[in-house]
């Protein structure tokens, strides 16, 4: 039996995965969660790991510590956690990754010539 918790987790990385197919994405909840070698919540977008968090209280040190640590264990080069805003869409949502991923994919996309 889960947690209610875990509930609202799971509900939370099932409705990310439904926006960003909704945007045309082919990105699904990733099953296994939480084992030792975690690779994020959500599957689909190459390169990344996503973290989802739906959490009453936001830690921001706790929650980039183990997107960084799941992004090694995927072997991506982004990462970024997708955190639930209380009372609001799923569309405006927080996503968070630090200043060096960001600069990383600030880079890529201009070498790409978006």
């Amino acid at each position: 039996m889960t947690t209610p918790e875990k509930a609202r987790g799971s509900q939370w990385e099932r409705d990310v995965a439904k926006y960003f197919q909704s945007r045309g994405f082919d990105v699904e909840r990733r099953y296994g969660a939480g084992m030792q070698y975690d690779k994020g919540d959500l599957r689909g977008l190459t390169g990344w790991t996503l973290e989802c968090k739906n959490l009453k209280s936001i830690t921001l040190s706790s929650i980039m510590d183990e997107t960084a640590t799941e992004m090694a264990n995927a072997n991506t080069p982004f990462g970024a956690a997708i955190i639930k805003r209380r009372r609001k869409s799923t569309s405006e949502a927080y996503v968070v990754m630090s200043l060096d991923n960001f600069v990383l994919l600030c880079e890529h996309l201009y070498q790409t010539k978006i």
